[in-house]
């Protein structure tokens, strides 16, 4: 199969690939920060299969008008394979969602996805409490990642293969357990849908909540749609949530600052929010 080609290309630009990709809202978001910084560039989406990883990345290193792409499902473990890592990810995290031009033109692949996931959780108190994550994919990397920079207490995985998600506990050095995916989510003051259960197309995650305290925090990567059945069920029982948005948001600053050069204009937040939820 033939990659996509970017038809017209005679500017700089960026885009987000994935399969499935259609719901990819990086690039509304992409394309208000290029605007409203007056940068002359573009950003899009484009769909490359598992199969089109090695000739996309070939094909994109010989476009002197390519600036990088960022990677979604369910590619952002195997993307490490076709470019370089200088910074030594699949050592940390293991996990790549980012990819940009170094100096002498080679391809270097990153991850803003850890610092996404942080940010708006940055003053919750997680020091020795429990915490849940959902999955143990290239999402559930990079959030455990950070998880084991702030020293939570027990972590319990949850996924359909309890092997994979014990391996990458041991992997972060975290303590807890890999259970496999049931009906009800283990009592934790931070509890994290990593996976693209509830996502369209996608079956939904539906869990009883009764074991969380008053005080947790529910929070769910998927932003199509931004009221998933998991926020849902989390507001029936007034808990405090935080929707996929907060993270795509956030890593995709982050993204955009290496693949533009410039810090978007996170003023714009409000406004921004808006126009992808309109």
């Amino acid at each position: 199969m033939t990659v996509e080609t970017f038809q017209g290309a005679t500017r700089p630009y960026a885009e987000v690939i994935g399969d499935p990709i259609a719901h990819s809202k990086s690039p509304v978001i992409h394309s208000f920060w290029l605007a409203a910084l007056g940068i002359d560039a573009e950003y899009r989406a484009t769909h490359v299969t598992s199969d089109d990883l090695a000739a996309f990345f070939a094909q994109r290193a010989a476009d002197p008008h390519w600036r990088g792409c960022n990677i979604t499902v369910p590619h952002k473990v195997e993307a490490m394979a076709h470019v370089g890592d200088p910074g030594n990810v699949r050592g940390s995290i293991g996990a790549i969602n980012t990819v940009f031009r170094l100096e002498d033109r080679t391809l270097a692949g990153t991850n803003t996805d850890a610092a996404g996931f942080w940010a708006p959780i940055a003053d919750m108190e997680l020091a020795d409490r429990p915490v849940t994550v959902i999955g143990a994919g290239g999402a559930a990397r990079a959030i455990l990642w950070a998880l084991s920079r702030v020293g939570v207490g027990l972590v319990t995985v949850l996924n359909r293969n309890p092997l994979k998600a014990a391996a990458l506990l041991s992997s972060f050095g975290l303590k807890g357990q890999a259970l496999p995916l049931g009906p009800a989510a283990p009592a934790a003051a931070l509890l994290v849908n990593a996976t693209s259960l509830g996502m369209v197309g996608q079956p939904p995650l539906t869990l009883d909540l009764s074991a969380l305290p008053k005080d947790a925090v529910v929070y769910d990567i998927v932003y199509a749609p931004l009221e998933t059945p998991l926020l849902a069920a989390a507001r029936a029982r007034d808990l405090d949530i935080v929707d996929g948005l907060e993270m795509l948001i956030g890593q995709a600053a982050v993204a955009f600052a290496i693949l533009f050069g410039q810090d978007p204009p996170r003023d714009r937040d409000a406004e921004l929010r808006a126009l992808l939820t309109a």
